[in-house]
């Protein structure tokens, strides 16, 4: 079962409500998915607590409904 862009983005900014969240589906079959999160509570943490707080508001859907998230994560400047 895929699942839409919109779903992704709205979980991480559930979790991250100042995040900015750019989502592109990379295959067009909703399973593969790149995700870029830019948020204030990512400064000063290191950049794989940045991708566990992204996949944590995803609440579990990795690796079922979401096959594939290549994420890039970063702070404001």
């Amino acid at each position: 079962m895929a699942m839409a862009g919109a779903e992704i983005e709205a979980l991480i900014k559930a979790a991250l409500p100042d995040a900015v969240v750019s989502i592109e589906d990379l295959a067009g079959d909703g399973d593969h998915y790149a995700a870029s999160v830019v948020s204030e509570s990512f400064r000063g943490i290191s950049r794989v607590r940045q991708h566990q707080i992204v996949y944590a508001a995803l609440r579990g859907r990795m690796g079922g409904e979401l096959h594939a998230l290549a994420l890039q994560t970063s702070f404001p400047a």
